[in-house]
C-alpha cells in the first residue's frame, strides 16, 4: 500500500449492523435501576433525630436539612458523631459545626445567599411555591424568586458554587420523592402510576384543557396516581382533575370556568391569582372514597397527584394543583424521573416538540425494558397523532422489534377520554 494511504475495512451491510446491534445488551444492570430499600441511616425529621439522639449516638448517620438551631436546641457535645454526615443543617453557632468536625463528623452547611434549601427534606407544596404572592404578587412568590436567582447565576450553566448548591437541592428532591412515593407504591404497585403529557400552551377553558382535566379526575377516582411535568396547559389540567377528584363533575366544570378568566399562562399575575382562588374554594373538600384505604402519608396522591417541573422552564408559572411538587433545577433528571415513575402507562395529549421528545424518550425505556414493564401508550386525538404529527407510524414498527417481543399492542389511539381511562385501568 502506498505510504500515507489509510486502509478501510470492507463494507458492512446495514442488515449486518442491525443484527450486531440487536445482540448488544443495552439496559443497565438490574441493581442499578431497581428501587432500593429505604436508607435507614438517613435522618430527615426532627422526631427521628431526637429518637436517635436519645440513644447517645449519631455515628454513621446522615442528617439532612434540619433546623438544629431552633428550640429545643440539641446538646451534641457528648454524642458520638464518628462518621456522621450533616448536610444542609443549621446549628446554633459556627462553633457547634466546628466541634462536630473535630470529633469526626462531616459537615456540609447550607450555602449562604441562596433562596432555596441546599438539602430539602420534603417535596414542595403549592402553598410553599406560592408563598409571598399575597403580599408581593407574582414577582415576590418563592417560585419566581428562585427562578430569578437561577437566571442571574448562569441559568443552565451555573458557576461552580451555584452548581453545587443546585445539585445538593436536586439530590434532596430525589430523596424526598422516593420517600413520598414509597408508601403509595407499596400499597398499589408501580402499575398504579400514570403519566400525562401534552402541550404547555393549551389555554384554560379550551376543549383540550377540559379533556385533560376529566382524564385526571377519572384516573384519580380509579385509584391512579397522576404524574405530570408540572407545567401549565395539559399538565395543569390533569393535576386539577386529580385535585377535584372527590367533587362531582359539575364542580370540576365550574372550576375550569373560573380559571378560564385567565386562560394564558403568560399573563402570570392573573393566571396565578385564578389558580389560588380555585384552591381556596375547594381546600376543604370531601374525602375521596377508595376501594382500598389510603396508606399513611399518601392522602396527597388523591388530592392533585404529583407534578415534576423544572426551573429551566421557570418562565412558566407554577402548577398549583398537584398534591406534591418535585421541582428540580436539572431538566434531564426531571424528565427521566417522570418516565421512570409512570409504569402504569402514559397519555400523550397533543403537543409540539417537547411532547414528541417525551414520546421517544419513553419509547427508549420501553423498547429496552430499562425500568421494567410499561403500561399502555395512549395517544389522545387520533387525527393529530396520525396526520398532523404521525408519531404512531414510527413508534409501532419500533415497538414490534423490541428485544422483549412485539410490544406494538401497547400503542392505542383514541378520541375518547373515558376510553383512554379504560385502557389504563383495565
Amino acid at each position: 500500500m502506498p505510504a500515507g494511504l489509510l486502509s478501510f475495512p470492507p463494507p458492512v451491510s446495514a442488515l449486518a449492523v442491525r443484527r450486531q446491534d440487536d445482540g448488544v445488551p443495552t439496559p443497565p444492570p438490574a441493581d442499578v435501576i431497581e428501587p432500593h430499600a429505604p436508607h435507614v441511616n438517613e435522618i430527615e425529621t426532627r422526631t427521628a433525630f431526637e429518637q436517635r439522639l436519645a440513644g447517645g449516638t449519631l455515628a454513621g448517620l446522615t442528617v439532612q436539612g434540619l433546623r438544629l438551631d431552633l428550640d429545643p436546641v440539641p446538646d451534641l457535645r457528648h454524642v458520638d458523631v464518628t462518621g456522621t454526615l450533616f448536610v444542609g443543617c443549621r446549628f446554633a453557632g459556627r462553633e457547634v459545626g466546628a466541634d462536630l468536625v473535630r470529633r469526626g463528623a462531616n459537615v456540609v452547611p447550607p450555602f449562604s445567599g441562596l433562596p432555596y434549601p441546599t438539602q430539602p427534606s420534603h417535596l414542595y407544596t403549592a402553598d410553599e411555591l406560592a408563598a409571598g404572592f399575597a403580599e408581593s404578587g407574582f414577582a415576590g412568590m418563592y417560585d419566581t424568586r428562585v427562578y430569578a436567582h437561577f437566571r442571574a447565576h448562569g441559568g443552565a450553566l451555573p458557576d461552580v458554587r451555584e452548581a453545587l448548591g443546585q445539585r445538593l437541592h436536586d439530590h434532596g428532591v430525589d430523596n424526598a420523592l422516593a420517600d413520598a412515593t414509597r408508601s403509595w407504591l407499596a400499597a398499589h404497585g408501580p402499575q398504579s402510576v400514570v403519566g400525562v403529557m401534552g402541550g404547555h400552551a393549551v389555554p384554560r377553558g379550551s376543549v383540550a384543557y377540559r379533556m385533560a382535566a376529566v382524564l385526571g379526575w377519572e384516573l384519580a377516582r380509579a385509584d391512579r396516581l397522576v404524574v405530570t411535568g408540572g407545567g401549565p396547559g395539559v399538565m395543569e389540567a390533569a393535576n386539577l382533575g386529580a385535585f377535584l377528584a372527590a367533587w362531582p363533575a359539575e364542580e370540576l366544570s365550574a372550576a375550569i370556568d373560573t380559571l378560564a378568566v385567565a386562560p394564558d399562562f403568560t399573563d402570570h399575575e392573573r393566571y396565578t391569582a385564578a389558580a389560588l382562588a380555585v384552591r381556596k374554594r375547594y381546600a376543604d373538600g370531601p374525602s375521596l372514597p377508595s376501594p382500598r384505604p389510603s396508606a399513611p402519608g399518601t392522602e396527597w396522591a388523591r388530592s392533585g397527584g404529583l407534578a415534576i417541573p423544572t426551573w429551566l422552564y421557570g418562565h412558566e408559572p407554577a402548577n398549583l394543583f398537584a398534591g406534591r411538587i418535585a421541582k428540580y433545577f436539572s431538566n434531564a433528571i426531571r424528565e427521566d424521573t417522570i418516565l421512570r415513575l409512570a409504569r402504569g402507562g402514559i397519555v400523550f395529549a397533543p403537543g409540539k416538540a417537547g411532547t414528541v421528545q417525551e414520546v421517544f424518550q419513553a419509547a427508549t425505556k420501553t423498547f429496552y425494558g430499562t425500568d421494567g414493564a410499561s403500561g399502555a401508550y395512549v395517544f389522545l386525538d387520533r387525527a393529530y397523532w396520525t396526520t398532523e404529527l404521525p408519531v404512531e407510524s414510527l413508534l409501532r414498527p419500533l415497538f414490534a422489534a423490541s428485544p422483549f417481543g412485539d410490544l406494538s399492542h401497547t400503542i392505542h389511539l383514541t378520541d375518547d377520554v373515558r376510553d383512554a381511562v379504560r385502557l389504563l385501568v383495565q
